[in-house]
């Protein structure tokens, strides 16, 4: 009997990881590896660099959620000036960014997780993707899902320059205005944006939550762990994705922390594991007891379902009422149901939508004043936002010139490496047992990860030994000689 199964690469995610599943003489599961096998460096590279040049730079760590880096970086670099920033950049940067969620969660959720229910998880590999998708809820909510995810892209591009690699926010605002022209072509996508997001509430109700098959998976026990929750919350304690404090709430839902997100390192502490180049974050106040859920543990879980556990309400009407109707569903709260992640991201996408269609229709976002100029000495700065995929950590130190001593990133998917982990193998050990393991169950397993979201490429920063290597020198066309480090 085969020993180990191992899922290598795993599917429908931002980067590369693979999955180990060990089993015992039985067939079942005897234990499961969640690892990360790809290492990014911008903390070490981005040392020597001025300071304002980050928050271009950073947005390369990843195609997809580089938005969030661009806002993370570029308050940041406000804290490292001291620089309070005008009104009207303020409002600029928060309408780019709930476009950058909107565009993030409609990506996530119709790219890489709608195909695990829509066609299904059983389907078909060459049918479990968006082209399936779309043969299921036919072409033109297809059509409906390009041309409002790209009116998230273009709004951003207006804003900052660019959709992909952002440029206009920096220390103190933002580099330009938009035009009046400019905010009246975006108050007419918001508007579409804001019905579209109605529409993906509609289908998850009629092709997901009306499948006997699906609420079982969602509501049941095979993706549940009760753990803490982290996300930003404003004054009223509403979900805020560019601004406030980050609080915390224990598996029985009472608050256990609440900070600013300059202390963030009084609350989180990071630990390594050898078979990982991705940290696993954890409550300080707990500590690290290992991969396991609890009010005695300090792993916590961020991201869409964690913002909607840890806040009392949306502040926009719409996504209020899709907010109480979810809970309502569970009839509990938190929710602890790990697929629950993707519903909660649809309540998100609409609050994302309401956000951009309110900001655009506020005339102050045409004012000239958009930047304040740095005037104090620089010396060390967080930036945090709630990236698409939680709470993320942005921390600078510089020289008296400006230039970077250090950089310290905790990105969101490394703060949900835990979970992710349990949720994995708690799957594996539900779903796989005498040693059978067809492809549907392997997807299922894989499931347990993508309600997450994961970002694996901006999320390595740990190098616990050193990275694979491999030389092969031909001579005449033939291979002459092999060099390897760490790989035999």
């Amino acid at each position: 009997m085969n020993r180990k199964i191992t899922i290598s690469p795993i599917t429908r995610l931002e980067g590369h990881g693979k999955i180990d599943i060990l089993l015992d003489d039985a067939g079942n599961v005897k234990d499961c590896y969640f690892q990360v096998v790809e290492l990014r460096g911008f903390e070490r590279f981005c040392q020597g660099r001025p300071v304002e040049e980050l928050p271009r730079i950073m947005p390369k760590i990843c195609g997809v959620c580089p938005g969030a880096h661009h806002m993370a970086s570029s308050k940041a670099g406000d804290a490292v000036y001291g620089i309070e920033i005008p009104s009207a950049a303020k409002k600029l940067r928060q309408l780019f960014y709930n476009a950058h969620i909107s565009h993030s969660h409609i990506l996530h959720f119709f790219a890489l997780a709608a195909p695990d229910f829509i066609p299904g998880p059983g389907a078909d590999a060459a049918k479990r993707n968006i082209l399936g998708l779309i043969d299921v809820v036919g072409k033109d909510t297809g059509l409906a899902v390009i041309k409002n995810r790209g009116y998230a892209q273009k709004i951003q591009e207006i804003i900052c320059g660019h959709a992909i690699h952002p440029a206009a926010s920096l220390p103190g605002g933002l580099s330009k205005p938009i035009t009046e022209e400019e905010r009246v072509e975006i108050e007419a996508m918001g508007e579409s944006m804001v019905s579209f997001a109605l529409t993906a509430l509609e289908i998850f109700q009629d092709l997901v939550l009306a499948n006997p098959e699906y609420k079982e998976l969602i509501a049941g026990d095979t993706y549940y762990h009760e753990t803490y929750y982290a996300g930003m919350v404003d004054e009223n304690n509403k979900v805020n994705f560019y601004d406030g404090d980050v609080r915390v709430k224990s598996p029985g839902g009472e608050e256990f922390a609440r900070f600013p997100a300059g202390e963030y390192l009084d609350h989180i502490g990071e630990h390594v594991e050898p078979w990982s180049y991705l940290k696993f974050p954890f409550l300080k106040a707990i500590g690290w007891k290992g991969m396991k859920g609890g009010g005695d543990s300090g792993v916590y879980r961020v991201n869409s379902l964690a913002r909607l556990n840890v806040a009392e309400g949306m502040a926009t009407p719409l996504a209020q009422k899709a907010y109480e109707e979810m809970f309502g569903f569970f009839n509990a709260k938190p929710v602890h149901n790990t697929l629950a992640f993707h519903w909660a991201r649809l309540v998100e996408n609409l609050f994302a939508a309401e956000e951009v269609l309110r900001l655009a229709t506020d005339p102050e976002i045409t004012s000239k004043e958009v930047r304040a100029l740095p005037a104090q000495t620089p010396t060390e700065g967080v930036g945090a936002v709630e990236a698409a995929r939680g709470t993320l950590y942005h921390h600078y130190t510089t020289d008296s010139a400006g230039m970077v001593t250090k950089v310290n990133l905790i990105v969101a998917t490394a703060q949900n490496n835990a979970g992710m982990g349990m949720s994995v193998k708690k799957a594996a050990e539900k779903l796989i047992k005498n040693g059978e393991a067809d492809h549907k169950l392997l997807n299922m397993v894989e499931m347990g990860f993508r309600a997450y979201d994961p970002c694996l490429a901006c999320a390595t920063h740990c190098l616990p030994g050193q990275t694979p290597l491999e030389v092969r020198i031909f001579k005449g066309g033939e291979l002459y000689r092999r060099l390897t480090r760490n790989l035999d």
